[in-house]
């Protein structure tokens, strides 16, 4: 889809499977089992959503997904697939890793930036070799030195082979990164994770990462138990899904396993959603 001069596509970066009640905190079973059925571990499979921006010469890709360093233990529990999503992605797009100019995480958890880096003879190394990482300098900071409560989503071989090679371009705040690009941060997650921003053509586009990470999230209270800042959340749902609605912005969800992509309505007092193919 284009947005004037900024052409965006959404990218499979892979899936993986995660607690049933741990993505839908405080919302019971009997509720959320309607929208996505369990395995009998009671998982749920998500999507590693991941776009895809080509803008004033740049190729821009925003969230790498789980990546592929992980043992057969960590395989098991998550139920990560045994190839690699997100460069045969790329590859089905004709990008090749060093023809990727950027790349931007919304936050360095490892289902976002799993796929920062790579193996080579069993060292992680930046998976995209040319490229500038581009991340909230908190969160770099945050990452380096998590709580006990997050630190098992933090794994150093995501991002600090990528700091070794000086390849971080850090932000601090809201910035604009090119011409209709530009990051706002989001908290409730934590406090340092941020939505990438797309405007050109008279639309809009936002990746709201974990703030929705499926259509699903939707209704105001329906937050991840993962988020350090539930309140927060709360507060940032509002006032962002009140302006997707008035405005029209196509929203780019972290996680939902059916639609990547989709703008939202007010019908009968609540917030429908609609999918969009970006790639379309």
């Amino acid at each position: 889809m284009r947005f004037g001069d900024i052409e965006v596509r959404y990218i499979d970066a892979g899936s993986f499977w995660l607690d049933g009640g741990s993505m839908f905190g405080i919302v019971p079973r009997t509720m959320w089992e309607k929208k996505m059925i369990p395995d009998d571990r009671h998982r749920l499979k998500f999507a590693c959503n991941s776009l895809l921006v080509r803008a004033g010469g740049k190729t821009v890709l925003v969230e790498t997904g789980n990546g592929t360093k992980w043992d057969e233990k960590l395989r098991k529990i998550y139920g990560f697939p045994a190839n690699d999503p997100l460069t045969e992605s790329l590859a089905k797009e004709g990008v090749k890793p060093e023809e990727v100019d950027l790349v931007i995480n919304t936050h360095l958890h490892f289902d976002h930036a799993g796929g920062n880096t790579r193996l080579i003879d069993g060292r992680a190394v930046p998976a995209f070799p040319k490229a500038k990482y581009v991340v909230q300098k908190t969160e770099m900071e945050h990452a380096l030195k998590p709580t006990e409560r997050d630190r098992a989503s933090y794994y150093a071989q995501d991002f600090v082979p990528v700091t070794e090679a000086g390849q971080w371009q850090y932000v601090d705040g809201d910035a604009e990164l090119f011409p209709g690009i530009s990051v706002a941060k989001i908290p409730g997650h934590n406090l340092q994770i941020q939505a990438i921003q797309i405007r050109g053509g008279e639309k809009k586009l936002m990746y709201v990462s974990d703030l929705l990470p499926t259509r699903h999230h939707l209704p105001l209270p329906w937050i991840i138990a993962y988020d350090l800042y539930p309140l927060t959340t709360l507060e940032t749902k509002r006032k962002w899904i009140g302006e997707f609605v008035r405005d029209g912005w196509i929203v780019v969800l972290g996680h939902d396993p059916d639609f990547a992509a989709g703008t939202l309505h007010e019908r009968d007092g609540k917030v429908a959603f609609e999918p969009v193919d970006l790639n379309r």
